[in-house]
């Protein structure tokens, strides 16, 4: 049975957009894989801890040689992982704060960061890869070539480079602008931020679309 890990990390609730996107993208797997079931963990509302001096260090030691404060790290570690392994899409949704991710989704990136479960140290190799891993990426404002802040959007650009060790491989759809309709100063992008919302929720709609019949 196909299953959808689907991850939501914004904090802005109902007025979300990259959770309207991810919502709309579990709908298009969903109908796409009758039968299939989604697992949801929302980052935004229940935080995981961040790795810290007192558990952090699991990961760099033997499972006999843990504190209970690493061993309760390396669990959810544990709990993480497996999500993802049994999996065979995960759909992130990935705001931009403050010029990068989240805080939550570093806390979750740096759980995944697991030696023996995500990635063999000793080959170098992530153990989370040949699964589909969609990101649908948020941006207030705008940061593509020739604008003002072009590159100043480090999420889009430090994710793929956070997870390589374990071989996930992110592909972006981004909607930008999104503050447009909220910001008296935004107010003439609204058209800009339209066209960009309407064109992530095609790729979207594409994700998992049939295939024409061939004539």
């Amino acid at each position: 049975m196909p299953q959808l890990l689907h991850i939501d990390s914004s904090i802005q609730g109902d007025n979300s957009v990259s959770r309207k996107l991810t919502a709309r993208a579990a709908e298009r797997w969903l109908a796409a894989h009758p039968g299939g079931t989604v697992t949801y963990r929302d980052l935004g509302r229940e935080p995981l801890p961040h790795v810290d001096a007192e558990g952090g260090l699991a990961r760099m030691l033997p499972a006999d040689q843990h504190t209970p404060a690493q061993a309760a790290s390396w669990a959810l570690s544990e709990q993480l992982v497996a999500e993802i392994k049994e999996a065979d899409a995960v759909l992130l949704g990935l705001p931009l704060y403050n010029f990068g991710a989240p805080s939550s989704v570093k806390s979750w990136v740096d759980h995944l960061i697991a030696p023996g479960i995500a990635y063999d140290p000793e080959a170098g190799a992530g153990l989370l890869g040949g699964r589909e891993f969609v990101v649908i990426a948020t941006r207030g404002g705008g940061y593509g070539e020739g604008t003002p802040r072009e590159g100043w959007d480090h999420a889009q650009g430090w994710l793929p480079h956070g997870l390589t060790m374990v071989g996930l491989e992110p592909r972006f759809i981004t909607a930008e602008l999104t503050l447009a309709k909220s910001v008296p100063a935004m107010a003439e992008l609204i058209p800009l931020a339209e066209q960009s919302l309407a064109a992530a929720e095609r790729s979207i709609d594409a994700l998992w679309a049939p295939a024409p019949a061939a004539v």
